[in-house]
């Protein structure tokens, strides 16, 4: 049987390190409109992007990306009543960014993120795990004491499964107690294999 993979495991880097990229928290946030209704945040636009795991969605506000899911993916918003602009330069951007990523091309630049949406935790969380490097991981109680709440493991487990930016915001760095390969709102399987791409 071929041994299993072990993951590095490591703490975070300090919080002012250049990982944590620009987010905006000020702004309105932005709710995905039902059916019925129109869309709610001016300037925002949607686009289809295929990368290798199977295609996402991408959607960009006037602030930054506020959205990035995988089809099927446990908590997608549905139907996004915002216009489709693939030609959007932050969506372009990311776009740029992926294909960059599954290049491994070393110094690529990630979009500009919108993660007002989330509350003050869940933004705490989200910031957390721009912290960790690719090819390292970290576990739910780091990430939890990270985010200034060391008890909360269960509730940062839960932001963890609602980041709305995959692979951007790397929630699929984070791992059980012990190494153990834990949920991935995308699925154990796109999990292990962004794992195994970065590793």
């Amino acid at each position: 049987m071929k041994p299993q993979r072990q993951h590095r495991v490591t703490q975070l880097p300090a919080p002012h390190a250049p990982r944590l990229h620009t987010m905006h928290t000020d702004s309105k946030p932005f709710t995905p409109a039902r059916r019925s209704r129109p869309a709610s945040s001016p300037g925002a636009a949607q686009a289809r992007i295929e990368p290798p795991l199977g295609p996402m969605t991408a959607l960009a506000t006037e602030q930054g990306l506020a959205g990035l899911w995988f089809d099927g993916q446990k908590h997608h918003p549905g139907p996004l009543l915002v216009p489709e602009d693939p030609q959007h330069p932050l969506l372009k951007a990311t776009a740029r960014w992926l294909r960059a990523y599954w290049a491994r091309t070393p110094d690529n630049e990630p979009p500009m993120l919108d993660l007002c949406s989330g509350t003050p935790f869940q933004r705490a969380v989200w910031t957390a795990l721009l912290r960790i490097p690719p090819g390292d991981t970290s576990t739910y109680a780091v990430i939890a004491a990270a985010a200034g709440s060391p008890a909360a493991v269960r509730a940062a487990g839960a932001a963890i499964g609602r980041t709305p930016v995959s692979l951007v915001v790397p929630c699929h760095r984070v791992l059980g107690s012990g190494g153990a390969l834990t949920g991935y709102a995308g699925g154990l399987e796109r999990k292990h294999a962004l794992l195994a791409h970065e590793g």
